[in-house]
């Protein structure tokens, strides 16, 4: 099936009225969806853990894919990738601004691009100038647009855990090629959310005494999985830089409210849930999921994380387990559609 960009279809309808032209962008955007989600639907996604990452002289990331989040990417004309969405148009995320400089440092140390290293170190120096500072000393990279997350709705400016994280990883990977010290300051700065609640700011949740560090830090929580994940790996890589026991604490608090919490993520021993929305997670995140767990497993050697890990590992599943999943997948996510709240 082909497909036009949303770039043509805009310029094929430029005499049409605003009104209209929005409603057909609507109808584009939700086809897209469909298309990606039903006849787009593989399990299997290129992704790939990578076992040189962990410790303290590596600069690989944990994990590495060629396609995630780069659907929703654009680059400005200083190679800073945008993130592109029918609900805001374009600016910039930090989450996908780490994630792209990660990506682009580990095709270098793959051979895969020459320009790798030096692509990477300019996403560094935007997250370097993009970082704002917060309350209590801390840096947090802010997102600068509302955003509906199921129920509930994060109104500009607000921060994230994983962004938080994932610039945390990319940072302490500038201070292993550059060796300057104010990098490791800002990443010792952006931890300072992990200890506050998130009616204080911060993305810390508390349940029954256990700590877990939010995506989206607002009520009711949507709880999604990855971004905790990619949080605790950011805890991880500056505790592992600098052995800062503050930061240690903050990490091992982490693990102990996953290992407490992992069951709400889990279908059946199958698959994962998409945090508290009520559907299924798509393949993309769910390997995601999968396979962050895994590398956490693996450096913690937790054998809670690692059960989960290979429980959601899809290599077992059956012809009707995939059956299964795919029902659910597009019965809950359709109906979650409707039921949830939208931008």
């Amino acid at each position: 099936m082909t497909t036009i960009s949303i770039e043509t279809l805009e310029s094929r309808l430029g005499g049409t009225p605003p009104r209209m032209l929005r409603s057909m962008k609507a109808v584009w955007w939700a086809t897209q969806a469909l298309r990606r989600e039903i006849l787009g639907f593989r399990f299997n996604y290129p992704m790939e853990t990578v076992p040189a990452a962990g410790p303290r002289e590596s600069r690989h990331y944990y994990i590495y894919s060629h396609s995630l989040f780069f659907d929703a990417m654009v680059l400005n004309l200083q190679g800073v990738p945008l993130h592109r969405s029918r609900h805001f148009g374009e600016t910039y995320n930090p989450a996908y601004i780490a994630w792209y400089g990660l990506v682009s440092l580990e095709r270098f140390l793959r051979g895969l691009d020459s320009a790798g290293c030096d692509t990477f170190l300019k996403q560094v120096d935007w997250l370097v100038t993009g970082g704002v500072p917060g309350h209590g000393g801390s840096v947090i990279w802010p997102y600068t647009f509302d955003w509906q997350e199921g129920y509930c709705l994060l109104k500009a400016p607000w921060v994230c855990a994983m962004a938080q994280g994932l610039a945390m990883s990319a940072l302490v990977r500038g201070y292993r090629i550059t060796g300057h010290e104010h990098l490791l300051d800002i990443c010792r700065a952006a931890t300072r959310v992990f200890e506050k609640n998130v009616e204080d700011g911060g993305v810390r949740t508390l349940e029954r005494g256990y700590v877990l560090y939010e995506e989206y830090p607002a009520y009711p929580l949507p709880r999604v999985l990855d971004g905790f994940l990619f949080s605790l790996l950011g805890l991880y890589d500056i505790s592992v830089e600098t052995c800062d026991p503050r930061i240690s604490q903050l990490f091992a608090d982490g693990i102990g409210g996953l290992k407490h919490r992992l069951e709400f993520w889990n279908y059946r021993n199958k698959w994962s849930w998409y945090g508290s929305h009520g559907y299924l997670c798509p393949p993309h995140y769910h390997n995601l999921n999968c396979l962050l767990l895994s590398v956490l497993g693996r450096l913690t050697g937790d054998e809670t994380l690692k059960r989960y890990a290979e429980l959601w590992n899809q290599k077992d599943l059956s012809v009707m387990d995939k059956l299964e999943i795919f029902l659910v997948f597009t019965i809950t996510k359709n109906w979650a559609r409707i039921r949830l709240p939208r931008n």
